[in-house]
């Protein structure tokens, strides 16, 4: 019985598995192709993914059969993914910065939070609108707005608003940071400083950084983790000044609940590779084998971007999020070359 349940799950999942890992091929065919052309890789087989992605996604509309199998890429491959990009860390020298790198995530995360309340408010959002749009660009995107919904008691078309522009606004970041990096002359730590800061979901974050290089996908995966990770600490806060204590009832119980399992098995395997009890030749197996697992997950990344949500969003709300992510992006290069993170 058990297996006649998986089984019919995998069949569910075949059609879009199937779409995606010949997105897949077809990335890095396109990527082979560019290379042999111009002689340079402008966009990687991760972008190039998530591209083709979202133009099938546009040309075909609603995924039907195609959509619990893209689902499954974009989710729990992207997670095993970056599980995997954990055992090619040396975590001593990305937390080489010692307290200044969290002090200065946990300072911009709080000023985003205040800031991005203020400015939707200001646009006449209302209150829980106002701090869904806030928790979103200043968190984790849809997981923060999802995980903080139901303690204010927002309207399901509250919810649906803050997270309308969530997976344009990520795939114009992924495009979009790698050019900024260059005209603004960071380094590889501190791109992945600015796109662990500024990217909404990990799947982007791990799509905008690893095309740049192994430095800035490992800076930025621990940069947004560590946001995810305020998480918790943030819907209890939430729960506490709105008077639903029964919400965080148990404790800390409450704050495991909202730490990804992906979070615990990156740092697992980090701290591993750090001590060296990974194997540098399993660590280079284990990047390789990561990046084309994030390769799949792009591909149904993009299969789950509906580019026509757009105009279902109001202009207050676009702007909301707009100014917000700006300061986002804005803070966090301040804070880069105020502190003079490596």
């Amino acid at each position: 019985m058990l297996g006649a349940g998986i089984r019919a799950r995998w069949e569910e999942r075949a059609p879009g598995l199937a779409v995606c890992a010949i997105v897949g091929i077809a990335s890095a065919a396109l990527a082979i192709v560019q290379r042999a052309a111009i002689g340079i890789d402008i966009l990687e087989p991760i972008v190039l993914a998530l591209l083709l992605g979202v133009a099938i996604r546009a040309a075909i509309g609603p995924l039907g059969r195609l959509g619990p199998g893209a689902a499954y890429a974009s989710i729990t491959i992207l997670e095993w993914s970056i599980v995997l990009l954990g055992a090619s860390v040396q975590l001593q020298s990305i937390l080489a910065p010692g307290l200044v790198l969290p002090a200065f995530i946990l300072t911009v995360v709080t000023a985003s939070l205040v800031v991005s309340y203020a400015i939707g408010r200001r646009l006449g959002l209302s209150r829980n609108l106002a701090l869904l749009v806030a928790v979103g660009n200043s968190i984790c995107g849809n997981s923060a707005i999802i995980a903080v919904a139901p303690i204010i008691k927002a309207e399901r078309h509250e919810v649906a608003s803050s997270i309308a522009l969530t997976a344009v606004l990520g795939v114009t970041l992924v495009l979009t940071l790698p050019v900024a990096m260059m005209v603004i002359g960071l380094n590889q730590y501190q791109y992945g400083v600015l796109a662990g800061m500024s990217v909404y979901s990990v799947p982007q974050v791990v799509a905008a950084t690893l095309g740049v290089g192994q430095v800035a996908g490992a800076v930025a995966a621990v940069v947004k983790l560590t946001r995810v990770l305020l998480l918790g600490p943030l819907v209890v806060t939430i729960a506490v000044l709105t008077g639903h204590r029964d919400s965080v009832r148990g404790g800390g119980t409450t704050i495991w609940r909202y730490i990804p399992w992906f979070v615990v098995g990156f740092l697992l395997f980090g701290g591993l590779r750090s001590v060296g009890i990974i194997p540098e030749p399993l660590a280079d197996a284990s990047r390789e084998l990561a990046r084309w697992a994030t390769v799949l997950a792009m591909a149904g990344l993009g299969l789950g971007v509906e580019l026509a949500v757009v105009r279902s969003v109001g202009p207050r709300v676009a702007a909301a999020v707009v100014l917000s992510l700006t300061f986002m992006i804005g803070a966090s290069l301040a804070g880069i070359v105020i502190l003079g993170l490596p």
